[in-house]
């Protein structure tokens, strides 16, 4: 018997359960539109939510700092690493998000894991929110502080836990996603404010879904809310809506002063490339100057969900642009994510462990950049393979 053997054993439970999957290779910009292993789709499963990704000022830009700086940073930024671009970057981003520092890192979950570490330390309480994303999950155990979970924006658990456990801790921080990846329902940011002031705790709030989504021009959960300067650690991404690649923190200054000396991922691991840094500055100021992107990725969002309705699919709780289509069974998901790629429709499946068992979905993104013609197309499919695996 080989050392290795039980991973091919773990490999073939997968195959058993029907959730084994391959990796689809992409040839193209990960666009409305995609060459996906050879073969032209439509795509319905990007976080491209703005269509910046490959949006032509937005490359120009990259090319840009390409021809200037090269390809890589070259260091951590607390040696060479930290360039000029960097900082213009953390100084736009506060301006987009009203906000007083913001601190860039690598991507959102290096962001996650970085500053959670870095704020609490044993004797402090972390309380989550069930359903938060793997990346503050993993953020939580990696610190030292003590944890509870209440249940999925329960706002009446979360302060039966604040009123057990408050006075046992020096700080108590809760953590919650903005906009949930799995459902695309929203927390309740306003009671989790109230709960904060009222108990003495600190918020951290992760809004990689919707940042450039929410908000005035795509500022977030927390304009969405009006509570500007009531949050005291807002995260985002630059992955997803903004098109590159990264994460960070709006917070304040000396908070940014602590994780340049603290946080992990900033002290060992190299920082943004230049071209990422420079097209990221592209698209948060094409956010600035306009609303057009968030509007028609709204457009495009209200009417995708409308129809799937009127056929019938359960879309869930959703509140954003974020579309899950339940299934149920893991096996009848994959199928279905299956049929529709067979009909010119990608759609991933999301299963367990990703989410629990028997509510297996495939999770719709929406875009600015769908046509109407895409999201009609994409529709019709939705419609001819719900009938013939019978979900619909």
């Amino acid at each position: 018997m080989g050392k290795l053997d039980f991973i091919d054993k773990n490999i073939a439970t997968l195959k058993e359960d029907g959730v084994y999957r391959e990796l689809p290779v992409i040839s193209s910009p990960c666009s409305n539109v995609i060459m996906l292993d050879g073969k032209e789709v439509i795509n319905l499963s990007s976080n491209n939510y703005l269509g910046l990704a490959n949006h032509p000022r937005v490359v120009k830009a990259a090319h840009d700092a390409l021809d200037a700086y090269g390809a890589g940073s070259g260091s951590v930024r607390t040696i060479v690493g930290n360039q000029d671009l960097l900082e213009e970057l953390e100084t736009v981003l506060a301006e987009f998000k009203e906000e007083e520092a913001v601190m860039c890192f690598q991507s959102g979950l290096n962001c996650n894991i970085g500053t959670i570490q870095a704020i609490v330390e044993k004797g402090d309480l972390i309380i989550s929110d069930a359903l938060n994303h793997a990346s503050i999950i993993d953020g939580v155990r990696l610190s030292k502080a003590d944890k509870a979970v209440y249940r999925h924006n329960d706002m009446e658990h979360l302060e039966s836990i604040l009123r057990e456990k408050r006075a046992d801790y020096r700080n108590v921080l809760i953590i919650t996603d903005g906009v949930f990846s799995m459902d695309g329902d929203l927390a309740p940011l306003p009671k989790i404010v109230d709960l904060a002031k009222k108990y003495s705790c600190l918020t951290y709030v992760d809004d990689a879904h919707g940042s450039g989504v929410l908000g005035r021009s795509g500022r977030g959960t927390i304009d969405h809310f009006g509570l500007h300067g009531e949050v005291d650690f807002i995260i985002g991404t630059l992955s997803k809506a903004i098109g590159v690649i990264g994460g960070y923190v709006a917070t304040k200054n000396n908070v940014k002063t602590w994780l340049l000396h603290r946080a992990r991922p900033l002290l060992f691991s190299t920082a943004l490339p230049p071209a990422a840094t420079k097209a990221t500055i592209e698209s948060v100021r094409m956010l600035m100057e306009s609303e057009q992107y968030t509007e028609a990725l709204w457009e495009n969002a209200r009417y995708f969900k409308s129809a799937l309705k009127k056929l019938g699919f359960d879309i869930g709780k959703s509140e954003t642009p974020i579309t899950p289509v339940m299934i149920g069974n893991e096996a009848k998901t994959m199928a279905f994510s299956k049929a529709l790629l067979e009909n010119g429709v990608f759609v991933s499946g999301i299963v367990f462990p990703t989410v629990p068992k028997g509510t297996g979905r495939v999770r719709v993104m929406i875009s600015a950049s769908h046509t109407k013609e895409n999201l009609d197309k994409a529709i019709a499919v939705f419609e001819k393979v719900g009938k013939e695996l019978s979900v619909l």
